[in-house]
């Protein structure tokens, strides 16, 4: 690694699947990081576990980050030409001529084991107490010889990194402090398999190496992987980059969160097509394992870049709390201007709303505004107004009352003479029925309520008849 004054940091996300919450706890911290000191974030594709790569996964994962506000300055689509390929599967040819530098300087070996043979092994060693199997180094001691005539029998090998024996490998976590790792605990592990794709470990090295990246903040799950990282930096005498392990995240009941946790939608494209306003996303992932000084919890984007701090990351368990979520998105609807919140509240709106007016729409919009958490309730709070639930039983015997009855039929003359509907203009209507039948509170409103919806709670009855307009209230009341 050349020297550099610049901060670079990277988030290298697999194109199996979409992109994770985890995984964008992870790209924001790096890209604060980044920012906070004038540094680059780069984004790169590990993309060499070919079978469980989805198509498409990619652009997606990359197309959250940016509705995030998480831009790159470099990855496959942004490339610096002094730090190309950005995807691991155009780099094959690079990994394994490093491999091979490994091998020739001692540091690594050709391994012609099977897989039924390394089976083998781990059983016997479990078998004899040993509760962390590692490799015997049986292909250590294999002679020229002995290679040649294995691979004249059609076997290819893997390259496996000899590690020392018994030393004490330590680096100082950014998060955690002072970590060490006995070299002999790790054993002798695959750098490059026989089909020539490198393993996790290798590559990212390698990677990190190429492309001048002095600090790599990650999960804590790859933790055990680090001091393997660090011996391959020392064999190759590199630089080794600053490390910083991120806490886990855990649900409500302290578990960590797993993709089988259906409690807890998984995915940043999932929260996009509720309608949680991005900005909100992007400050919920900034508190989950940050602790801001003060009690403050909403923060713009330039104010997270401006706060971060590593000093202040968590090592404890961060935990998911939908309930703060749903506040903070709300919070994020309720500060838009009028126009701003029509403009996105309509993203979400069903196409059978299109049929009314767009007076109507916009007024029952703007109603509407104090009570979404998300974009998507819109739709459950319009259908509670423009459409009428199924009366049951219990609805059609209240409806069938004398009272309401004449509460109905009262207030349709009432309504029929108005030449325009607004709140005083109502409310007058209700007066003068109130006098009439000589009813007041639940006798006088209900009625009206429920023939409208078929609902007994919503919106206010002045605001449901004003949505509805003089013909359609009256169509109701009247069927």
């Amino acid at each position: 690694m050349e020297k550099v004054n610049k901060i670079r940091v990277r988030y290298a996300p697999s194109p199996t699947g979409y992109l994770h919450i985890g995984g964008a706890r992870s790209a924001l911290f790096n890209y604060l990081y980044a920012k906070h000191n004038n540094g680059d974030f780069v984004v790169r594709i590990e993309d060499t576990d070919l079978a469980r790569n989805i198509p498409g996964a990619e652009e997606s994962q990359i197309n959250d980050l940016e509705w995030l506000g998480i831009v790159d300055d470099e990855s496959p689509y942004r490339p610096n030409p002094k730090y190309a390929p950005y995807r691991q599967t155009e780099k094959l040819e690079i990994y394994r001529r490093f491999a091979v530098e490994l091998v020739q300087k001692g540091f690594a070996y050709e391994c012609f084991c099977t897989e039924e043979e390394l089976e083998k092994s781990k059983e016997e060693q479990l078998a004899n107490g040993i509760s962390s199997p590692r490799y015997d180094r049986r292909c250590l001691y294999l002679s020229e010889e002995d290679k040649q005539k294995l691979k004249a029998q059609g076997l290819t090998p893997t390259i496996r990194l000899k590690m020392p024996d018994n030393e004490c490998i330590e680096f100082d976590d950014m998060v955690r402090g002072k970590m060490k790792f006995n070299s002999g605990d790790i054993g002798d592990f695959v750098i490059l398999k026989s089909n020539g794709i490198p393993t996790y470990n290798f590559a990212v090295v390698i990677d990190d190496h190429l492309m001048n990246i002095t600090h790599v903040l990650r999960g804590e799950e790859h933790l055990s992987n680090t001091p393997k990282q660090i011996q391959i930096y020392r064999y190759f005498g590199w630089d080794v980059p600053r490390f910083a392990h991120l806490s886990i995240i855990v649900n409500e009941h302290g578990k960590k969160l797993s993709k089988r946790d259906n409690d807890i939608r998984q995915f940043i494209s999932e929260y996009r097509d509720l309608g949680y306003p991005a900005d909100a996303i992007f400050n919920f992932l900034f508190l989950l394992g940050f602790s801001p000084l003060g009690e403050q919890e909403i923060f713009s984007k330039d104010e997270a870049i401006q706060l971060f701090d590593i000093a202040h990351l968590s090592n404890a368990p961060s935990m998911f709390d939908q309930k703060k979520l749903d506040w903070m998105s709300a919070s994020y609807i309720k500060a838009m201007s009028d126009d701003e919140y029509l403009r996105f509240v309509k993203q979400f709106l069903d196409d059978k709303y299109l049929s009314f007016d767009l007076q109507t729409i916009n007024f029952l919009l703007l109603l509407f505004k104090e009570q979404i958490h998300r974009g998507s309730d819109i739709n459950y709070l319009m259908e509670e107004v423009l459409s009428v639930a199924d009366f049951d039983q219990e609805v059609i015997d209240y409806l069938q009352k004398e009272t309401s009855v004449n509460v109905i039929n009262s207030f349709v003359e009432e309504i029929r003479n108005l030449s325009s509907l607004n709140k005083d203009m109502i409310s007058e209507a209700f007066k003068k029925v109130s006098a009439k039948l000589s009813l007041k509170g639940k006798d006088l409103y209900m009625p009206i309520r429920l023939k409208l919806t078929g609902r007994y709670h919503g919106l206010e009855i002045y605001n449901i008849v004003i949505a509805l307009g003089k013909e359609t209230t009256i169509e109701r009341l009247k069927k």
